[in-house]
């Protein structure tokens, strides 16, 4: 018998399952919330709101047209995966485009942001669990909701509560 697991990986784990609903033809993230008795406060992934076509769907201006590689670790230019010309496609989204503004606004919520919505009760003290590192703005998100640590599986954030 190989025993229970430790919380952060068995917390880890089931973010990863509900990193499988997310609504993004390039990546899936999942996040939960914790309360200091290991109860399980919210769940949140990426994807659009409530009601909306996603990007799954074709509704995202960065999931139509975006670089793809034929093999992985492939340095060469890849191309279109939609067009399948070479990248970038004269439909494609400027890379390094603002992700929050403009014609090629992402339409989604990220997985923090989602599970911060619909915890329904305050996370001051609390834990977050991600399948990745956070972006800086659900940092800043996290940090003003008073959490007490976000993890992942490769890092820890923790911050002094006020």
């Amino acid at each position: 018998m190989g025993g229970r697991p430790a919380w952060d990986a068995y917390f880890l784990g089931i973010a990863k399952a509900v990193a499988a609903r997310g609504d993004c033809t390039r990546r899936q993230v999942g996040a939960l919330i914790t309360d200091t008795d290991h109860r399980i406060i919210s769940t949140g992934y990426n994807g659009t709101l409530p009601g909306r076509k996603g990007c799954l769907e074709g509704a995202c201006p960065r999931g139509q047209h975006y670089e793809a590689h034929d093999r992985a670790g492939d340095d060469e230019p890849g191309n279109c995966f939609t067009c399948r010309t070479e990248w970038p496609c004269g439909k494609a989204v400027a890379p390094g485009s603002s992700y929050d503004t403009g014609p090629g606004a992402c339409i989604a919520l990220h997985a923090e942001q989602n599970a911060l919505l619909y915890a329904f009760r305050s996370v001051e003290g609390m834990t977050m669990y991600i399948t990745e590192d956070p972006c800086d703005g659900c940092v800043k998100l996290m940090r003003g909701a008073h959490l007490r640590e976000t993890r992942t599986p490769v890092s820890v954030l923790t911050w002094d509560l006020p």
